[in-house]
Order: C-alpha cells, then sequence, then structure tokens
C-alpha cells in the first residue's frame, strides 16, 4: 500500500509539472506572437523621445528628438522650474531621408542614446552544465522561461551614405545592451544517473531557476547570455546531482515595456 501510494504522488507530481510547463510554454507562445509589434517599436525603431546626441564637431546635448515621417528634428532642453522644456523654433539640426546638399567632404554622423528599464520573457532553449559528481559536462535542451528585470541602454547611430546620383541616403543603425536579474521555471530530466542511484525510474523534473543575465542587441537580431541555479522542486532534489549548481545557457529576449 506504501508503495502504490509513493508511486501515486510521484506520477501526481509528474503530471502537476507537465502540465505546468506546457501552460507556460503556450504563454510564451502567445507573448511572442501577441507583442511583435510592439517589441519592434520599443526596441528596435527609432522613435520621438529624450535622447543624449552627440554629434562630431559638435557639444553633447540633452535633446529632446522629435520625428515625422522622413525627418528627424532636434531639439535641445533647457532646465526650468517645471523641469526640462524645449522651445518649438529651436531645432538644431533636421536630418532629413536623402539630403541633395552636403558641405564638401562633410558626412555627419549622429548618436542618439537613452536609458530605460528594461522587461523581457526570456527563452533559454540552450544550456551548459559543468562536470560534477563525476558525471561528465552537458549540453541541454530543456525549456526553461524565465522573467527578466534589468536597466538597458539604447544607442542609434544616424549617417548618411553617398549614392552615385549625388544624393546622400540616410542610414540608422541600432545598439542595445541590458544587464539584469531572472527568475522563472524550467525542466530538467531526472533518472538513477543524475540522483546517483537515489530513484530507479525516469521522469522530467519542474525545476525553478534564478540567475542574471547580459542581453545584446544589434538591429533585430536579440542574444543573451544567462548564468543560473536550479532548484528540483519534488523529494529528490536532495539527491539531484545539479541542485543549486550554476549553469550557463543562451537566451532569447522578447520585450515587454
Amino acid at each position: 500500500m506504501t508503495q502504490f501510494y509513493r508511486f501515486g504522488c510521484t506520477g501526481l507530481l509528474k503530471g502537476i509539472a507537465a502540465t505546468a510547463i506546457k501552460v507556460l510554454f503556450c504563454l510564451l507562445q502567445l507573448l511572442a506572437f501577441g507583442c511583435t509589434s510592439l517589441q519592434e517599436t520599443s526596441k528596435y525603431d527609432f522613435t520621438k523621445g529624450t535622447y543624449t546626441v552627440r554629434a562630431k564637431g559638435e557639444p553633447t546635448v540633452r535633446a529632446y528628438v522629435d520625428i515625422e515621417e522622413d525627418t528627424i528634428a532636434i531639439y535641445p532642453l533647457r532646465d526650468t522650474k517645471e523641469g526640462q522644456v524645449a522651445e518649438p523654433d529651436s531645432a538644431t539640426s533636421v536630418l532629413t531621408e536623402t539630403p541633395t546638399v552636403l558641405a564638401p567632404g562633410m558626412m555627419p554622423v549622429y548618436t542618439f542614446s537613452n536609458s530605460s528599464f528594461d522587461v523581457d520573457v526570456l527563452t533559454i532553449p540552450f544550456t551548459y552544465r559543468p562536470p560534477t559528481s563525476g558525471f561528465p559536462q552537458q549540453l541541454n535542451t530543456n525549456f526553461q522561461g524565465a522573467v527578466y528585470l534589468g536597466g538597458r541602454r539604447d544607442i542609434f547611430r544616424v549617417r548618411y551614405k553617398r549614392a552615385p546620383v549625388q544624393h546622400y541616403h540616410r542610414k540608422i543603425t541600432h545598439f542595445g545592451y541590458s544587464l539584469g536579474i531572472f527568475t522563472g521555471v524550467g525542466a530538467s530530466t531526472i533518472n538513477e544517473f543524475v540522483t546517483q542511484g537515489a530513484i530507479g525510474y525516469e521522469y522530467e523534473g519542474m525545476v525553478w531557476l534564478n540567475g542574471i543575465a547580459g542581453i545584446v542587441g544589434v538591429n533585430n537580431i536579440t542574444l543573451g547570455l544567462a548564468v543560473g541555479l536550479d532548484h528540483l522542486f519534488d523529494r529528490n532534489r536532495h539527491d539531484w546531482i545539479y541542485q543549486h549548481k550554476p549553469w550557463i545557457g543562451l537566451a532569447f529576449g522578447l520585450n515587454l515595456n
């Protein structure tokens, strides 16, 4: 009776863990498809707002950048009692899409940067586990999903490239980086080998993962490196050789803010 109860509880835990993981995976898929336009606007598109502006031969300024169709207007900010404001007619530079005239030999390059708070959903498809307890290193492909919080900096570089017809075409390049913490859930294969013979069966255990991650984005490509620890939820956690052991993973992010 005791043995039947033990295996019955084990089966129940396995079912709950598998269901929870499937639900989270479906949620992440919905977020990925539902937030695509939000992701592109908030991370990759150069939108109107307040930036630190740098240009060759000009002083660095804090400015409001207004973007209307193919025109970028830069309005330096000044301090007032109500905060920083920009005068309506104080634009120092207006960057059009295809200017026909530039000073001889001049190809101006402007850099716009700003900082923000980053909220992401991370998926970690690959994790590397160093050797431990006589077990060799592993490259795991189990599902891992987490919520990420961190500080982010985005940099937009605006430059002009001369065309054969004497026009100049504007090109905008985006680079962003972020560093923060994450927490989430995942799955890991639990069997006699990773429990040092403590159990005689195999199942997918539900784990709680925590750690730090760095994310880098160039235009619309976003990749990250995560370092984390796993905590197995069930009773076999005391025998699991990877309990609270560090791993390194490749992360993909989906911006939510």
